[in-house]
């Protein structure tokens, strides 16, 4: 057989899906998997969907010789030791100036350490960041390559057909810079989904507790929602979620679904580093503490036995006003939430000397990934109209539209409030709004008490 255009070791789902659609671009690929019987049934799926190009081998020499070079081949396995692991093999037979790519969700200083290993071999490296899922690593994810721009230019013709399509601004894919950046901000896109997803569960419990809407309202309301300023991959899946009905029994699959989310650490991390970085992000955080509460739910129920009682205003509630109201509140929110991630882009890309785009990321998001949105358009006109902004909601278009929504935000948090209904991720974005516009804060007070607690001597003696 002729030599392949690139290769692809991983063959989970995402690694399969990854291989069948660079192959139905045109490209042949060669597959590896440690496991075999992932390497037959990618081949027979490749069969199956079209007799694509996919070429599979069962050890990592007969892989490698198959590529032409300079070779280039994608992982995709489990971050961390997993990725030494295949590195360690695939080194073993590659020569100077081949390109390997890991596309996983893995911390960016791993990434950074080992481009400087293969580097000390004669070879280039690249951390991707791939967003989309199953079905967009498919038909067409958000891809986010950082490190070697070189291996980059080896790749990029391949990368551009296979990255989703978006007709009024293109591939979704960029050079996103050196070192570990393809990883951070993957990452950081991972944790505005995580804050994105908060807010849409909030505005669903608000809906659905306060306002007592059927599984059917909340899915013609969804529904509306995302024919407007909300159209997002987000709110048309969770309208379609109100529509199905359980299979196995009567109801709704919604209402039987346990309470109890995990995560997969780039959220955490996302959290870590804005700390690290001082930049407040206090709704992707609420959106992480949301997910440990979630998870003790043996604790909910005891808790819920102990503190029993009806904790709402009996109160007649506007539905059509109620439901006009969360709207509002849902996109200021998530105003704020894009707003603390962008900044912690920002801010370690300052740090790091990467020279990020902001605006160019935001475009990418817009097809592919799980985040994808009308919204980020208006993202990325923003940083084309400064790309110095200072932060999201001082665009002038953006500023504006946190005044409208405002009134329409307190009413919903209060509503929650006075109700005992919990909306940690719109409570959060509400107060980071209302510290960013203030002039002077309390900090002056905390920060006086401070001084004199440590400098002061009081008759319980000195504090430190």
């Amino acid at each position: 057989m002729a030599l392949t255009r690139i290769g692809l070791a991983g063959l989970a789902v995402m690694g399969q899906n990854l291989a069948l659609n660079i192959a139905e671009k045109g490209f042949p690929i060669s597959v590896y998997n440690r496991t075999t019987s992932k390497v037959d049934e990618t081949v027979e799926r490749a069969k199956a969907e079209g007799n694509l190009p996919v070429y599979g081998f069962h050890d990592p020499a007969s892989f490698v010789n198959s590529i032409q070079k300079p070779r280039v081949v994608i992982m995709l396995v489990k971050a961390g030791a997993p990725v030494d692991q295949t590195i360690a093999t695939l080194a073993a037979h590659l020569e100077q100036g081949d390109c390997i790519i890991d596309g996983g969700n893995e911390w960016y200083e791993n990434t950074e350490r080992r481009e400087k290993e293969m580097e000390e071999r004669g070879l280039l490296y690249l951390g991707m960041g791939v967003s989309g899922g199953e079905e967009g690593a498919r038909n067409g994810p958000s891809l986010m390559p950082g490190g070697s721009f070189e291996a980059y230019k080896y790749i990029e013709d391949i990368l551009l057909k296979v990255a989703a399509q978006v007709p009024d601004s293109g591939p979704c894919v960029t050079y996103i810079g050196t070192g570990g950046s393809g990883n951070f901000v993957k990452m950081v896109h991972n944790g505005i989904e995580y804050g994105d997803m908060q807010l849409i569960a909030e505005a669903y419990d608000v809906l659905k507790s306060v306002g007592k809407l059927t599984n059917s309202e909340l899915h013609q309301v969804f529904s509306e929602w995302n024919k407007g300023e909300l159209l997002s991959f987000l709110i048309e899946i969770t309208a379609d979620i109100f529509g199905i009905k359980d299979e196995q029994g009567d109801g709704y699959l919604v209402d039987k679904v346990l309470d109890k989310t995990g995560m997969k650490g780039t959220g955490k991390w996302t959290v870590q580093q804005a700390a690290e970085l001082s930049v407040a992000a206090p709704t992707i955080e609420a959106s992480l503490d949301s997910r440990f509460l979630s998870g003790l739910k043996d604790e909910r129920v005891e808790a819920s036995k102990i503190f029993q009682g009806d904790y709402s205003t009996g109160l007649p509630v506007d539905k059509a006003q109620l439901i006009e109201d969360v709207r509002q509140a849902l996109y200021a929110s998530k105003i704020c939430s894009y707003a603390q991630g962008m900044n912690i882009i920002k801010a370690k890309s300052a740090e790091k000397g990467w020279g990020l785009n902001l605006g160019e990321l935001a475009r990418i998001w817009k097809g592919g990934c799980i985040i994808r949105a009308i919204f980020l358009d208006r993202i990325k006109k923003a940083y084309d109209r400064n790309s110095d902004l200072a932060n999201l909601l001082v665009d002038p278009e953006f500023a504006q539209e946190i005044m409208d929504r405002q009134a329409a935000w307190r009413r919903v948090v209060c509503l929650a409030i006075n109700n005992g209904v919990s909306t940690p991720g719109m409570s959060a974005s509400l107060a980071y709004f209302d510290s960013y516009r203030r002039d002077r804060l309390p900090a002056s007070q905390s920060s006086t008490s401070a001084l004199i607690l440590h400098a002061v001597p009081s008759k319980f003696g000195k504090c430190y």
